[in-house]
C-alpha cells in the first residue's frame, strides 16, 4: 500500500477532488497548510514602490492510501487536475504503509483501505 500526500493550491481542491471521485478513489483527508517552495513566497507591488513579501502561502495537502497498483494512477490523477504549468502547482509524496486498520471491523491490510 501507498499512502500519496498532495499539496497543491487551495483552489484546484475541487478538482483534484472530483477527478479522484470520478476515477473511483473517494476516501481521502484534507489538511489546510502554509507553506513555501524553491520560489520562497512571493513579492507583491504594494501601493506606490512598496513590495511586499509573503514568504508562506496558503496549500492544501490532501492525503489518500491506495493499494500499491493504484498509486501512479492516483499520481496521474492529481496532477492532470491539479496543474497549471505555473510555479507553485505543488508536489506529491509518496510513502510506503505497512498496513491499515479498519476500526469498525479490525480487517487489514488492501480490505481496509
Amino acid at each position: 500500500m501507498k499512502k500519496i500526500e498532495a499539496i497543491i493550491r487551495p483552489e484546484k481542491l475541487d478538482d483534484v477532488k472530483n477527478a479522484l471521485a470520478a476515477a473511483g478513489f473517494v476516501g481521502l483527508n484534507v489538511v489546510h497548510v502554509t507553506g513555501r517552495g524553491v520560489q520562497r513566497g512571493v513579492v507583491y507591488q504594494g501601493r506606490g514602490a512598496e513590495k511586499v513579501s509573503v514568504d508562506m502561502l496558503p496549500k492544501v495537502k490532501i492525503e489518500t492510501v491506495v493499494k500499491d497498483s493504484d498509486a501512479e494512477k492516483v499520481i496521474a490523477v492529481v496532477i492532470k487536475a491539479a496543474q497549471t504549468g505555473q510555479i507553485g502547482d505543488g508536489k506529491i509524496f509518496v510513502l510506503p504503509v505497512s498496513d491499515v486498520i479498519r476500526v469498525r471491523t479490525g480487517e487489514r491490510g488492501d480490505k481496509a483501505i
